[in-house]
């Protein structure tokens, strides 16, 4: 069997693992549960809304998460420096991909929303770009969800 870890140790592994898991699981409820729940329940000027303040939430999820993960891997005792690059990378990824869809694709996306006007972005000349933005930022989200689902598994 494997050598026990140190309690500190133990406590550090724990922590990276309980944000990783919480990251991951923001990121699949929010994309893959709630979105389409909301879709699926309001009409789609009101539901693209409400899914843009929950995006937004999730921004900052992203970044506090990715923040405590590099700080955790940092000061982990229990990492080889090689599994220490790696996740440091994994996390940075994962950061990229929230930073483009909330500082980037997010506030391009809601003022097409805006200018576009009562009748919402389909029926506005705006509507083959907002369609665009939106697959690249569900590109962006299904990256980091598999992402994040390497970080679960890699960060016991």
């Amino acid at each position: 069997m494997g050598q026990a870890l140190p309690p500190s140790a133990s406590r550090i592994a724990g922590a990276r693992l309980l944000v990783a898991v919480l990251w991951a699981g923001a990121l699949w409820a929010l994309g893959y549960i709630a979105a389409p729940a909301v879709f699926a329940a309001m009409p789609s000027l009101v539901a693209g809304d409400v899914v843009a303040q929950l995006l937004t939430r999730l921004g900052w999820v992203s970044i506090a998460c990715a923040a405590l993960m590099l700080v955790l891997v940092r000061v982990s005792p229990d990492l080889a420096p090689g599994r220490q690059r790696f996740l440091n990378l994994l996390v940075l990824a994962m950061l990229a991909c929230a930073l483009v869809m909330w500082a980037g694709l997010q506030p391009a996306m809601a003022q097409m929303r805006e200018l576009a006007g009562p009748n919402g972005v389909r029926a506005s000349p705006y509507w083959t770009q907002f369609a665009v933005m939106h697959g690249v930022s569900q590109l962006f989200h299904v990256i980091e969800s598999v992402l994040a689902a390497i970080l679960v598994l890699k960060s016991r």
